[in-house]
């Protein structure tokens, strides 16, 4: 069985590399993503400046000659007709690459504050600026430089200050994906974490049920044992008073061994809807002092008991409710000192018969009061059948729940620790419906 550690360590470990395998693909997405606004940038700007030197090439006279060259791959066609404006006196206006800029940027859906610079690339001193507004470089996409001047004295550069709510708007399926990526592989984590942490409770829980019930059924059998073995030798032939008490020690230990192996069964077939609950009006005062009187004889503490019956009847079975007030009642009497004091009353609201139990118990703790109707779950339960404590297998509470859900009830408790406990059955009323 993989110990807890170990199970927090493949967690982490598995949550880490989830998250470093998102980080670098958002990273290489966003690295890709700026790459293309790049170029975008930078076609943009070149169309920018081409449509600012038609407009001026527009103004210029009929018939004048621009001399230029062909294109090549250090100087674009471009940088010739400029140098042709320029030598002609119409020089470029950065304010209007600016403004046409501007535009083709929003038909490429690039949302970002930018500036042009006309820059000399030789020093990289900035001429002249379209906007003058603070950046941080480093977060800044700077475009290719696009000379207008063959002997590359001057050049125009576009900044875009803040592209990344650009980059962030291109990657957001990719984003929403990964985030619904991480949910899942979350979800599927922690239910993988919850399996096994319950498959270890459950395997624990067998391993302390297994020991409970050695530990409970070792006096009984022993004690069966040793009887049958001194009836059978035949010592005790001439003594029939103590030869009767043996044999009633004998029934009494196996009739225990029966009671535990039938509540087992009962559990088994209450969880699984297949016991059938035999309802109808029963009275509560012949069936609490029969209770009474029973624990009163069998239990060697100084039990004082007291009731309080408002309500007479209840629409209930009678055997297994029975069982289950007797349940109560024993454990009253295990988790209290040697002076147990135990009150049983009963009340009716408009819809349930209350019945409750309460002692002057050691309590039950408040983070156990939660789980202490589970199977098998007792507060400390084996910490103290081992320390030689109250025995049990865990089952007593459980069983009471069981059979107020077979009754459509349901069962509170109170408590606090060191002082009294009290638990209440709620069984509904039958509700007669008049035409």
């Amino acid at each position: 069985m993989i110990k807890t550690k170990y199970i927090k360590i493949i967690t982490i470990i598995s949550l880490i590399s989830i998250f470093t395998m998102q980080l670098m693909w958002l990273c290489n997405t966003y690295i890709l993503i700026k790459d293309n606004i790049y170029e975008e940038t930078n076609q943009i700007l070149y169309k920018s400046i081409e449509e600012e030197a038609i407009i001026r090439l527009n103004k210029t006279p009929k018939g004048t000659s621009i001399k230029g060259e062909s294109a090549t791959d250090s100087i674009p066609e471009i940088t010739y007709l400029e140098e042709g404006l320029y030598n002609l006196g119409y020089y470029i206006s950065i304010e209007d690459v600016d403004s046409i800029a501007s535009t083709l940027l929003l038909e490429h859906k690039i949302s970002s504050d930018f500036t042009l610079n006309l820059i000399n690339p030789k020093n990289k001193e900035v001429l002249q600026q379209s906007k003058k507004e603070s950046f941080l470089s480093w977060s800044a996409i700077h475009s290719k430089e696009i000379p207008i001047r063959t002997d590359r004295s001057q050049a125009v550069q576009m900044i875009l200050m803040n592209p990344h709510w650009s980059i962030f708007a291109r990657m957001g399926i990719l984003l929403l994906t990964t985030a619904v990526m991480v949910v899942f592989a979350f979800i599927g984590l922690f239910y993988q974490i919850k399996i096994i942490i319950t498959e270890r409770k459950i395997a624990q829980l067998k391993e302390d049920f297994s020991y409970a019930m050695i530990h409970d059924m070792k006096t009984p059998i022993s004690s069966a044992i040793m009887c049958a073995s001194r009836l059978h030798s035949g010592k005790l032939d001439d003594k029939p008073e103590i030869k009767n008490h043996y044999f009633t020690i004998v029934e009494s230990e196996l009739e225990h061994l029966s009671a535990l192996s039938n509540k087992v069964l009962t559990l088994a077939k209450l969880e699984q809807h297949k016991l059938e609950m035999n309802k109808k009006d029963i009275s509560l005062s012949p069936m609490i002092e029969d209770l009474i009187e029973k624990f009163t004889i069998k239990t060697e503490k100084t039990i004082h008991f007291t009731t309080h019956l408002k309500t007479e009847k209840v629409y209930a079975d009678e055997e297994f409710l029975k069982e289950a007030i007797s349940n109560l009642i024993d454990n009253a009497i295990k988790y209290s000192k040697e002076s147990v004091k135990i009150n049983i009353s009963s009340s009716s609201d408009a819809k349930h018969d209350i019945i409750n139990i309460h002692d002057n118990g050691i309590g039950i703790p408040q983070k156990d009061q939660k789980k202490i109707l589970e199977k098998f779950e007792r507060a400390s339960a084996i910490k103290r059948t081992r320390k030689g404590g109250p025995s049990g297998f865990g089952l007593g509470l459980n069983y009471v729940y069981q059979v107020m859900e077979a009754h459509e009830g349901r069962i509170y408790i109170n408590s606090i620790e060191g002082e009294f406990s009290e638990f209440s059955l709620l069984i509904p009323k039958i509700i007669e419906n008049y035409d």
